[in-house]
């Protein structure tokens, strides 16, 4: 029997394993019952938080930046570049990681680092720009990215409004005439898991505002003001896919940066180099921490999955906890699923012991299907 060519192109665990770190150790569990099997790892991301990781582990280069966090500090954003495309992710710069534990600012945090790191990227020789939008602090709109890039959002006074989302309730006058030159000419890809509209019973702060700490009050006053703002931006945009991403920063990517949405898992497959990588293999495994409902729309295993049943190469999957029946992960192309709480049914200790659980784990399907 010929040797297995083994793809792992998994996601991270989130809060316990990095993409790379679910690669380290699947490989490092296969080789311990098959020594011989060949491995390539291709870390994955959907466009969310890990995305840049994931662009890094490709081979992009990884630079920094110092730009502006959600509560208007400095903060350390990375991003990523290889020859004239770069991956920008939102959360580096604007993400909920920047707020110290148990500090929300739903109203106030800003997008605008995120418009100081595209900068960066375009200033870095961008000509492609993916922008993975996901696991934002903020619900502005994005109207303090545009602020970055040389909007101005004036009150009835002329003066600027606050920043985040409650003061666009303020709104008087949206100038975008002064939007920075060097976003012209550069193609810009919304790549999102997300394709809610920005306001309304599917919108940004109904539907995520939630998890940035809004309560039922502040979620009223962020959708009145989004709405009020794309009144005078475009309204039409505010309903298109992908406009409630991140906060809405979806949104003001659209309407002012003529931004084009893709599914961010669709887009970081190309820009990673899935399909040749595919092509070298025979067996994939592909995973992330929670395979649930969600992980059928849009998020990387199940992007992965397709990409492989339409190659009709088999396709198992890693997690630390599963949600979905086996008639589930099979209408998704995925064989079989393994759960770190098959071994460890206790999720604290699971979360902290997840490498050499998930290295028994990959023993597992070693057995199961190598050898």
């Amino acid at each position: 029997m010929e040797t297995a060519r083994v793809l792992v192109a998994a996601d991270k665990f989130k809060g316990s394993l990095t993409a790379v770190q679910v690669a380290e150790r699947v490989t490092a569990g296969l080789r311990r019952v098959v020594p011989g099997v060949r491995v390539e790892t291709l870390p994955v991301a959907d466009g969310g938080d890990g995305t840049v990781a994931a662009a890094v582990a490709a081979g992009f280069e990884r630079r920094e930046a110092r730009v502006t966090g959600p509560l208007g500090d400095p903060v350390t954003a990375a991003y990523a570049v290889r020859g004239t495309t770069a991956v920008v992710e939102m959360a580096e710069a604007s993400g909920l990681q920047h707020l110290p534990d148990g500090v929300f600012a739903p109203l106030t945090a800003t997008t605008y680092g995120s418009g100081e790191l595209l900068l960066a990227a375009a200033g870095a020789g961008a000509r492609t720009i993916v922008f993975g939008v996901g696991g934002s602090a903020t619900t502005d709109g994005g109207a303090g990215m545009l602020a970055a890039l040389g909007a101005r959002f004036l009150d009835a006074d002329g003066k600027p409004v606050g920043p985040g989302g409650g003061g666009l309730a303020d709104l008087a006058e949206a100038d975008l005439s002064g939007l920075d030159p060097r976003l012209k000419g550069i193609d810009l890809i919304l790549a999102s898991d997300v394709d809610n509209p920005l306001t309304g019973p599917k919108g940004a702060p109904e539907v995520y505002g939630r998890q940035k700490g809004a309560t039922e009050a502040d979620i009223a006053v962020l959708d009145a003001a989004l709405a009020h703002y794309a009144s005078l931006l475009g309204p039409e945009q505010a309903q298109l896919p992908g406009a409630g991403a991140a906060g809405g920063i979806g949104y003001g990517a659209l309407v002012a940066l003529g931004a084009r949405f893709r599914p961010g898992i669709e887009v970081m497959l190309d820009v990673l180099g899935f399909a040749p990588a595919l092509e070298r293999a025979t067996f994939v495994i592909t995973g992330e921490g929670s395979l649930d409902a969600q992980t059928l729309h849009g998020k990387a295993p199940a992007g992965v999955a397709a990409a492989a049943r339409a190659a009709g190469i088999d396709v198992v999957a890693v997690c630390g906890r599963l949600a979905l029946a086996p008639e589930a992960l099979g209408r998704a192309g995925i064989r079989r699923a393994y759960a770190l709480t098959e071994l460890e049914p206790d999720p604290a200790v699971c979360m902290a012991q997840a490498g050499p659980l998930l290295e028994r784990v990959a023993e597992s399907i070693a057995r199961d299907f190598l050898r």
